[in-house]
């Protein structure tokens, strides 16, 4: 498929890892239609931080549970890349009808409007935390799934659904599952900016257990995966995985960054921040073959670089982040 020409919906368009996809298909020369969650301050999300080229997109806002919403959003637009969600795992053991009312019915009002809009093509967006505790490690797309926390479970019932979408009503679905991407613009909740702001504004972390490690994906690959699997006929009704094929535990994590800092860090564990025993997953390490060999993609960015372009990043906005308050 060549994504210049047409329409391109993209949901959740006002999140980290949207805007640098909506920001790398601005820059091909792409028709883009932005979906954002409606407020009532005009506040864009993380699209802010594109600028100037917020002229260059149609910004639709609303909400993935109002399935006319949807419908309108999705309405014109050749290809559609669904990646809108509740993504915070603690903030799914307090809400968990929050999250699968927007995840699972979020994602069956996008499928249903695809449907009925006669799409070419759509992207859902899945994520590593739906294989749960590894059986065996890299993981490929072959591996068991395991709804180890509420959102692992919704993410789980959105995939099946896209299934579903695909063999029941021939819709040319494809999954793209990445494993745990980082960089710029990414909220305080997940791991690498959280080590980051505690460390900028000061010389303790407060962390969780340091023993779980995962496949840390810089997002310019990750938005470059996505354009890869929208671009491939092959991928298709079939899920993709992209990562780099290696991890890092959350210890290492921390030594890197007070290494990119020049400083020594004191980790203080925070009871809050542990998951519950049987929810939390050891490793995550990705099995990318697939995406090597169907769309000849593989990451581009060392974790060290990727690391220190999102670390000059957030060094640049810390102001942007509340530092004190954990953030689920």
């Amino acid at each position: 498929m060549v994504i210049t020409s047409g329409k391109i919906l993209v949901t959740g368009a006002g999140g980290f890892i949207g805007s640098h996809l909506v920001e790398e298909l601005l820059l091909k020369g792409c028709d883009v239609r932005a979906f954002i969650h409606y407020n009532s301050r005009n506040d864009y999300g993380c699209l802010e931080y594109l600028g100037e080229r917020l002229g260059e997109m149609e910004i639709v806002s609303g909400d993935l549970r109002d399935s006319g919403t949807v419908r309108r959003a999705v309405e014109g637009c050749r290809l559609v890349l669904h990646l809108g969600a509740l993504v915070g795992i603690p903030y799914s053991y307090l809400s968990p009808r929050d999250v699968y009312d927007t995840n699972v019915g979020g994602t069956l009002n996008v499928l249903e409007a695809a449907r009925h809009c006669g799409v070419e093509r759509i992207v859902i967006t899945s994520t590593s935390e739906v294989y749960g505790t590894p059986l065996y490690l890299p993981i490929d797309e072959k591996h068991p799934l395991q709804g180890q926390s509420p959102y692992a479970a919704s993410k789980i019932a959105a995939d099946k659904l896209a299934e579903s979408y695909h063999l029941s009503f021939d819709l040319p679905v494809s999954l793209i599952r990445p494993f745990n991407t980082f960089g710029s613009r990414q909220s305080a909740r997940a791991i690498v900016p959280t080590i980051m702001i505690q460390a900028l504004k000061g010389e303790k972390v407060k962390l969780g257990s340091l023993e779980p490690s995962r496949d840390l994906l810089y997002v310019k690959d990750t938005a470059a995966g996505f354009i890869a699997v929208a671009s491939h006929e092959s991928s298709i009704g079939k899920v993709i995985n992209v990562g780099t094929g290696g991890d890092i535990s959350v210890g290492d994590l921390v030594g890197l960054v007070a290494n990119l800092l020049g400083k020594p860090l004191e980790v203080v564990e925070d009871p809050l921040r542990l998951r519950p025993v049987r929810s939390e997953i050891p490793r995550l390490v990705c099995n990318y073959a697939l995406a090597e060999e169907l769309l000849d993609w593989e990451p581009k960015y060392a974790l060290e670089e990727g690391l220190g372009e999102t670390l000059d990043w957030i060094r640049d906005n810390l102001d942007s982040y509340k530092a004190g308050l954990y953030n689920v």
